[in-house]
């Protein structure tokens, strides 16, 4: 079960990335979801190495960095993927 809780969460947080990202974002719906999972480990690894993975209550600050994270990784994500795909071809 927590292969779909990942999958879930990496599909929330690339969406939010996206959303939070100015101008569009043109990487598929799976990538989005592959982009939000590595945030969210980013985010996680950050949040642990600064001493606050395991909080009382909600963890926001946890929450935050895997936003971060997320941000982070379809910003540097999408251009890449795009000058892997090319640019589509103009039909004459």
């Amino acid at each position: 079960m927590n292969w779909l809780w990942a999958i879930i969460l990496g599909l929330v947080l690339g969406a939010l990335a996206r959303a939070i990202l100015p101008g569009r974002q043109n990487i598929p719906i799976w990538l989005t979801v592959v982009f939000g999972i590595l945030g969210a480990i980013v985010g996680n690894s950050v949040a642990a190495g600064i001493g606050i993975d395991e909080t009382d209550g909600v963890d926001w600050g946890r929450h935050l960095f895997q936003l971060a994270g997320a941000v982070l990784i379809v910003a540097v994500g999408s251009p890449l993927w795009a000058a892997i795909r090319g640019r589509p071809r103009e039909r004459t």
